[in-house]
């Protein structure tokens, strides 16, 4: 079999095993913890879209999905209802020019459609941006300062 078909039935797969990991779920399936934190996180200016759970190396996580003013943040919070991750969309134009060069770089040809910034333990560590080329959507991820990762996010 061609090395490039190997590779894209293992990146279907991978996809598909991640996919697996995730759920849709209602409010009423979050845990009590992460319901609070849920709770103390809404104001006018919020509008949840919806929640999913997923598993990842053995850990449960909660995932609320929310708009803000107009844009994306997503908060992602373990069992006990800490946040662990947020995903925030930033608008390209208001980056830092390393970062737009970063990503245009990690884009190469490709269009971008979203950027969104990374924040772990209260800490930017990197920006993702969703790029489409030939009708095909992916994600490509810099460090806060624009320079390619070791490992994603």
């Amino acid at each position: 079999m061609h090395i490039s078909k190997i590779a894209m039935i293992s990146s279907i797969l991978i996809t598909a095993n991640a996919a697996a990991q995730e759920k849709k779920i209602q409010r009423s399936d979050l845990p009590p913890a992460v319901e609070r934190t849920v709770s103390a996180a809404q104001n006018p200016e919020v509008t949840i879209r919806g929640f999913s759970q997923e598993n990842e190396k053995g850990q449960t996580y909660y995932e609320a999905e929310t708009t803000v003013n107009g844009h994306s943040k997503d908060l992602l919070m373990d069992a006990h209802g800490a946040i662990v991750e947020v995903e925030e969309q930033v608008d390209f134009d208001s980056l830092q020019p390393r970062v737009k060069d970063g990503l245009q770089a990690k884009a190469g040809t490709a269009k971008i459609l979203k950027v969104e910034s990374i924040t772990k333990k209260n800490k930017l560590v990197a920006y993702e941006a969703v790029v489409q080329t030939r009708g095909k959507k992916k994600e490509v991820q810099v460090d806060p300062d624009g320079n390619p990762l070791d490992h994603e996010e």
